[in-house]
Order: structure tokens, then sequence, then C-alpha cells
């Protein structure tokens, strides 16, 4: 199967064309770039040397089709592109959001091609892996919302909280891009932590779209970022109050069962770190209970350029494709 990557340039396109160039089923035939059109790849990327690609303009003939432009361009791109028997996946937000009007309100921009939100499937494989399969269209979900997402899900399937949780998400710099501002160079983030968004961060509609349907009622969240200064990963502590008493065992064991065929959604016995998840697909997970506040404390550790961009990307794919679901992805954590 032939497979292009849209903005090859930016970190997800890189990734991609770094899980896509060892996929058994899949030839990466084609990458694109604005800024960098007509140059080798193995020139902006030697780490990539061993693909003979050369960055074009635009994408002319592929089976599948990754987008990694940012949101607006990429469903700009990617609307035409719809309906012709091919399959889709956009790394950006453009139709990670049902709602029209909620999509415009939080990017602040029109969406280029709302016929399309409902043909879009959301695409966390844990929570709508036949819809994927069944897809031409797939909106990878954002970083943050991957973690924060598979985090709670169990919980909130369950029943088992109160619908008013608390994400708080701390990330390395590579989850700001490669054009990245003042704020994130190295001698402004080195030896700190800053939090951001406070007034409402993109990905807080996304997290809180996905559990309410999980929930059927509206979960309000309170979803905090922070930047810190690392290159990759993301820990994501999520609070929420119990609707009943419940111990770590019964919790645990609804986690266990709830991802039992999620090959890369994994509950740990002890709080998770990013490393143990730099360069894999996976994404850990603890949970506890804290007694004296009747509180869920649930955290999950994931790359935010693997399982939280690309390597959900691929994931996705290979669902579409029929291809067995952790294909091209069974590569371990780098440790330490």
């Amino acid at each position: 199967m032939r497979a292009a990557i849209i903005n090859v340039t930016g970190y997800a396109g890189v990734d991609l064309a770094r899980l896509l160039s060892r996929h058994p089923h899949v030839r990466l035939t084609e990458v694109t770039g604005r800024s960098q059109a007509g140059q080798r790849l193995k020139d902006v990327f030697p780490h990539l040397g061993h693909l003979d690609l050369t960055i074009r303009g635009d994408v002319e003939d592929a089976d599948i089709i990754f987008s990694a432009l940012p949101h607006k361009a990429s469903a700009e791109v990617l609307a035409p592109l719809a309906g012709q028997g091919r399959k889709l996946i956009d790394v950006a937000a453009d139709f990670r959001l049902h709602d029209r009007a909620e999509y415009e309100q939080t990017y602040e921009v029109t969406h280029p091609a709302p016929h399309l939100l409902k043909e879009a499937v959301y695409g966390l494989p844990e929570l709508h892996a036949p819809a994927i399969a069944a897809a031409e269209l797939v909106a990878n979900p954002g970083c943050y919302p991957t973690g924060a997402i598979l985090a709670l899900a169990p919980a909130v399937k369950h029943g088992l909280i109160e619908s008013d949780v608390i994400v708080d998400a701390k990330s390395g710099a590579s989850g700001a891009g490669r054009n990245a501002k003042l704020e994130y160079s190295y001698s402004e983030m080195n030896e700190s932590v800053a939090a951001y968004g406070l007034q409402g961060h993109r990905h807080r509609p996304e997290i809180r779209q996905e559990l309410s349907g999980l929930a059927h009622e509206e979960v309000h969240v309170t979803f905090v970022p922070h930047l810190i200064p690392m290159t990759r990963g993301i820990l994501t502590t999520c609070y929420a109050r119990l609707r009943r008493p419940v111990g770590d065992g019964e919790v645990r064991e609804i986690y266990t069962a709830f991802y039992e065929r999620a090959p890369f959604t994994r509950l740990l016995g002890t709080s998770p770190q990013t490393k143990w998840t730099a360069g894999s697909n996976e994404c850990l997970l603890y949970v506890t209970v804290d007694q004296r506040e009747n509180r869920l404390i649930a955290l999950a550790a994931l790359d935010n350029l693997v399982k939280g961009a690309a390597g959900q990307a691929v994931q996705n794919m290979n669902l579409m494709c029929g291809f067995g679901e952790t294909c091209g992805l069974e590569q371990p954590a780098l440790y330490p």
C-alpha cells in the first residue's frame, strides 16, 4: 500500500516517516513540505537517510494520506481528497470535534469542510476501533486528550466518578512543534516549569466531548497543561470524586478489564514515568483511591509524538486497512 505524508517537516510528520519506513505492509512514496519542497528528505533529516524521497509540494497518488498540517490548513487540503476511495488521517485538529460551532469558537477560524464532520471518526482505538476500521476519514486525537481520556475512560464508563474532573498534564517542548516561540527556547524553559492555557486550552473540548459521550451526560473538565524542560513525553494526573466507596482492587479490576484487548494501553502497579514510554506507542496507566477524600487519582504517561501523534496515526491506519493493530509499532521504549 502506498502512503503519503502531507507536511513531513513537522515533528509529527517526520516521526510518521520514521515509523512508516519500517512498516511491513506500507511503502512511503510521497512526502510534502511547504518551505523545503524540492529538497531531498535525507538532506533535511539525515536520520532518514534510508528513504530516497524528494519533498514535494503536493500529493499526487497514494492509497492512504496523512496530513500533519496545522489546523484549518489540514482540512483545506484533505477536503478535495475525500470521497475518492482513499484513506485519510488528519493528525491536526480539524475533525476531532463533532460540533462545528465548538470547533470555530475553540480555534477561532471558520471550518473549511464542515460537511465532513459527520463522516470523520475520532481516532482513539481504545474507544472506537470498530468505527475506525470502517472509516474513510479519521481524526487523530490530540496528545493531551489521549492521556486524559485513557486515564479516565474506565471510571467514567462504569459510573465510578462524579461528572466533574480535574486534569493536570505536563508535556515536553516537542509538543509546541518545530516553529516554537521564544518561551520554548532552551534558555527560557530550562530549569523551569510553567502552566499555560489557563483560560481554556484547545484540547479541553476534545476531552470533554469524549468523556461526556462515555458518561451519557455532560462531564465538566478543568484542564491545566504545563511545559517542562524535556523533549518528549506527557505525564497526566487526573482527579475525580467517587460516586460510591470503592477500593484500589475493584478499580484496578475495572481498568484491567476495560483495556484487556488494547495492545498499547497498560495498567501498572506503580506510578509511570515518561521515560518508560519514549519512542514507543504505549500509554502507561496507574490508578489509586484516596480513601480520606473519597477521590480517584488516575495517571497516564505517553510519548506525545508517538501514541500522542504519529504512532496513534499508524495504529489507526492499521485498523482502517485491515492490518494487525500493532503492525509496525512493536518497538519498546528507549531506556534510559
